[in-house]
């Protein structure tokens, strides 16, 4: 089961699409879902939890709660909304394409993938753009 929920005024377009684009990923990198919650929230909200939690005083885009055993994903992926408006204008991309790059970029984490070392940024960044491409295929599968 995949669940979006809103701690702002933040409402997700083409959900159904969302949901069958994130199990096609997942399935592509061998996994199934137990429970994936994706969580959209302001910059101020996502410092508290990268405090409280993580012990980072530092504004991100994305923090990633992995419960997952096995091949069944589970787990809560906090994502600001704030963060990834900014980075797409940085990026000069559109707000959508930059939201489903960090959508994608918890996902690829709790798949057992890093961001750490420039060669695992590479291969977080490909597989990024890879699943960026998917989106709009008819059939992501």
């Amino acid at each position: 089961m995949i669940e979006f929920n809103s701690q702002n005024n933040f409402s997700l377009d083409l959900v159904d699409q969302t949901e069958n684009w994130i199990k096609a990923a997942a399935l592509k990198e061998s996994y199934g879902i137990e429970m994936l919650g994706y969580v959209f929230c302001s910059d101020e909200y996502l410092l508290e939890i990268n405090e409280q939690f993580l012990k980072h005083d530092t504004y991100t885009d994305i923090v990633t709660f992995d419960y997952t055993e096995g091949k069944l994903l589970n787990g809560e992926i906090y994502i600001s909304t704030d963060r990834v408006a900014e980075n797409a204008d940085k990026f000069g991309v559109e707000f959508n394409t930059e939201l489903r790059r960090v959508m994608i970029h918890g996902l690829l984490h709790m798949c057992g993938y890093g961001d750490k070392s420039e060669d695992e940024i590479r291969l977080m960044r490909n597989k990024e753009d890879y699943y960026l491409n998917l989106w709009n295929t008819a059939d992501p599968s």
